[in-house]
């Protein structure tokens, strides 16, 4: 099981943050197989956790630990394909903003969530998904997201745009006084959300540059390919792509839960499912084992973050199932495959 993936496209903010620190990319770049044929390929996507560790390179090779903010001032919405050349063309920050949020699987996809957009009589939220727990490879991902955000909303609207506040899931940094980068905004660490607040003001700024023919088509491009992608998943692959989020925490989700997210009773959701031959326990038990491993493989994350992750009570409870599932422990999953992966 993947954990996610992102364009290509978003390498290039990362390489003009090394460069502005005067360092040489192309090692790093090299390293992970990202030459100038790889960059221009259409429809590239490198997955999230050699992004984590790209990102966490970039950040030893520059000694910059707040290299995520300087990645997304150096932003461009190109970089996040037709959705982001879309939202280049949308009448005001308001439309960008959906657009960037109703599109974003075509730019990049995470198993943790998506991002969303939340709006009220005195303004709206902006909000990226959770990816605790935090570390030296993943607080970047945020810091480039949060202020990738608003570069790329001034940019629609031809002026800074400051958000009105902004959350921010991790614990205040070392670092926290690189975040004036992004203006005068309170900022609250160690909060619920990953978010930021934008005003009714801002949100109703015009885009200098939007024609609406462009607009509109590319728009339904963007609904042609977003349909594309969705229109053939089965009961159970909607079900997987929704348990991450519910997982997360130490609380496993149940079927009357999912039920409820899919808009099913539950009994239609057990007889839809038997229908394909399986059960939701049989499900969850699957995406449990499969991310596990993927978790354990791929990332650096600790036996007792991953057992979070999944949802499981305690670090032991999933070693006993991690165990049960694979006849070896978590650690010797772990080491064999950096022996011989």
């Amino acid at each position: 099981m993947r954990l996610g993936d992102l364009s290509v496209g978003f390498v290039h903010s990362l390489i003009d943050a090394v460069r502005s620190h005067g360092q040489d990319p192309s090692p790093l770049l090299e390293q992970y197989a990202l030459d100038a044929a790889r960059l221009a390929q259409a429809g590239a996507r490198l997955s999230i956790p050699r992004y984590m560790r790209l990102g966490h390179g970039a950040i030893q090779l520059t000694g910059d630990p707040a290299l995520g903010l300087r990645m997304g001032r150096l932003s461009r919405l190109s970089q996040a394909g037709l959705a982001g050349v879309t939202a280049a063309q949308a009448p005001n920050v308001r439309e960008a903003a959906r657009c960037l949020t109703r599109f974003e699987a075509l730019y990049g996809s995470n198993y943790r969530g998506q991002s969303s957009f939340h709006e009220d009589a005195n303004g709206a939220w902006l909000r990226f998904y959770s990816i605790s727990p935090y570390n030296a490879y993943n607080r970047f991902v945020v810091d480039s997201i949060i202020s990738g955000w608003l570069q790329q909303l001034s940019s629609v609207a031809a002026q800074a745009i400051h958000a009105e506040q902004i959350d921010i899931e991790f614990e205040r940094p070392d670092y926290h006084d690189a975040y004036a980068v992004l203006g005068p905004t309170p900022i609250q660490f160690g909060v619920e959300q990953n978010q930021l607040r934008l005003s009714q003001a801002s949100l109703g700024l015009r885009n200098p540059e939007h024609c609406p023919s462009t607009w509109r088509h590319l728009l339904q491009l963007c609904e042609r390919e977003l349909e594309q992608l969705t229109r053939t998943r089965s009961l159970r692959e909607r079900i997987i792509q929704m348990l991450g989020p519910l997982l997360n925490g130490g609380r496993e989700p149940d079927l009357e839960e999912v039920a409820t997210r899919l808009k099913l009773p539950t009994w239609t959701l057990r007889r839809k499912l038997a229908e394909e031959g399986t059960q939701f326990r049989a499900i969850l038990n699957d995406t449990r084992r499969d991310l596990a491993m993927t978790y354990i493989r791929d990332t650096e994350l600790a036996f007792g973050e991953i057992a979070y992750l999944l949802g499981f009570a305690s670090a032991e409870a999933f070693q006993r199932a991690f165990k049960r599932w694979n006849d070896q422990t978590p650690g010797e999953f772990r080491r064999s495959h950096r022996q011989f992966g």
